[in-house]
């Protein structure tokens, strides 16, 4: 497998919209990346108002302790803490008070013991204070400006303080659409230091792949190897969904490529067990590298985080479940095998159903229902916690079918009807409402639905 360079570094990102991470989660994460060789950890939760929102408040005496426990528990294990602020809301590039603010903030952070740093101008107003336009004449530059100021003045307090920066079009397709306006990246290719690293998520913000072409390609423009803000099992964009599957889309000499992977996973911490290790296992492997056979390793080390009061579940079931929630292209191969034999069954006149076509469907689903329902059991309240409300949903899905197919069985021509799920209150809400006016195509054209409900 192709090894990454020597500057090449590794780590977690906990940058998502969401309740943050407690501390002993944290404390947790960073054992495990010292065991899987991940070395860096950044804090970035757009739920700490100060990241964002009121950036300019520097942290009163509780939360700063907080912090400092963070920042020395991950330097115990070894690792480089990250602080990210994202002024970019309402940030005044010209305004010299502006730029003392930044400096407050991470002049906080360095008296707190942390030392490397990213300024954020990610998921912001694609427009600039009149001022700021005259002086700067364009986004780009005032954000590289702001961002070579911070820099000297860091690396002053710190002579070897590490930084990063997160540009406005942070993906291919923002970069196609101009966001930021034109020439953003070129600018910023030719007008941010050296020193300072530049994130990328790839082609969209949630990259299917991140191919060498793609990425040699934006080294031309940024002059420098970027670092790869990998957002492939990131999940708080929709709160239905949970990504269990294996950090794949990305072939072995990425590593070689650019000058550091980070991965941003899921809001909920206790369900990233098989999304780091499999990323930790790319990172670090050498020779072929197999995605499925890194995420089924991945699953029977978390299978023991599984136990439960009463009889154990077992690992074939628990690796259906994470088919079920398996990526966001794709499911895994065992829940596409229980969709397909469910799609040839609803196909066939119910009247010409054999044993066979009921049972491809019936076997898995309830088994799979029943690993829903037996999660209520588990022992980690903070892993049920985590998946109660997408294993409810998975459950009450498969219930539903199993109720329709044998209720089709013993007679097809009999309604199915259950009466565990009633209009309004199944599947109901005023978002299922407006998921039913527009359709989408497989082009990602959304159109009007043919199926509209008018009832309340």
């Amino acid at each position: 497998m192709s090894q990454p360079s020597e500057a090449f570094f590794a780590g977690v990102i906990e940058g998502f919209y969401g309740p943050p991470w407690r501390h002993s989660q944290r404390t947790e994460l960073f054992g495990l990346m010292e065991k899987w060789g991940l070395g860096a950890y950044f804090y970035g939760p757009k739920d700490d108002l100060r990241h964002r929102t009121i950036w300019r408040e520097t942290y009163p005496e509780s939360e700063a302790a907080r912090l400092v426990e963070v920042i020395a528990e991950c330097s115990r294990r070894g690792r480089t803490f990250y602080y990210m602020l994202g002024p970019g809301l309402d940030l005044r590039f010209a305004s010299g008070c502006d730029r003392d603010r930044l400096k407050a903030r991470f002049g906080q952070l360095l008296s707190l013991g942390c030392r490397n740093f990213a300024l954020l101008f990610d998921d912001i107003p694609d427009r600039m204070d009149p001022l700021d336009l005259k002086r700067f004449g364009s986004f780009a530059s005032a954000q590289c400006d702001v961002a070579n100021e911070l820099f000297h003045w860091v690396r002053g307090q710190h002579a070897t303080s590490r930084f990063l920066f997160c540009p406005t079009p942070y993906c291919g397709r923002m970069a196609e659409c101009r966001l930021g306006g034109t020439g953003y990246l070129e600018t910023v290719g030719r007008e941010l230091l050296p020193e300072i690293g530049v994130c990328w998520t790839g082609p969209e913000i949630i990259s299917r792949e991140i191919s060498v072409p793609h990425v040699r390609e934006l080294r031309q423009l940024l002059r420098r190897a970027p670092v790869i803000w990998d957002n492939l099992h990131a999940n708080d964009y929709d709160g239905r969904r949970i990504f269990l599957g294996p950090y794949s889309g990305r072939p072995a000499e990425l590593r070689r490529e650019v000058a550091g992977l980070l991965t941003n996973p899921n809001t909920e911490y206790p369900v990233n067990y098989p999304a780091l290790r499999t990323f930790a296992e790319f990172v670090n492997h050498d020779g072929e590298w197999n995605p499925r056979a890194a995420y089924t390793q991945a699953l029977a080390e978390w299978l023991p985080r599984f136990a439960t009061v009463g009889q154990p579940i077992a690992a074939a079931d628990l690796s259906l479940f994470g088919d079920a929630c398996y990526l966001p292209y794709e499911d895994g191969p065992a829940a596409v095998d229980l969709f397909m034999a469910l799609r040839r069954l609803l196909a066939t006149e119910s009247a010409r159903w054999t044993p066979e076509l009921i049972g491809a469907f019936r076997e898995p689903a309830t088994r799979l229902r029943d690993f829903c329902s037996r999660t209520a059991e588990l022992q980690d309240r903070a892993l049920f916690a985590a998946l109660s409300r997408r294993t409810w949903e998975l459950r009450e899905e498969l219930d539903l079918l199993l109720t329709y197919v044998r209720t089709k069985e013993a007679d097809p021509h009999a309604p199915a009807i259950s009466d565990f799920h009633l209009p309004g209150t199944y599947r109901g809400g005023y978002v299922a409402r407006l998921q039913q006016l527009l359709r989408q195509r497989p082009d990602g054209v959304f159109e009007p639905s043919l199926v509209q409900q008018d009832t309340f």
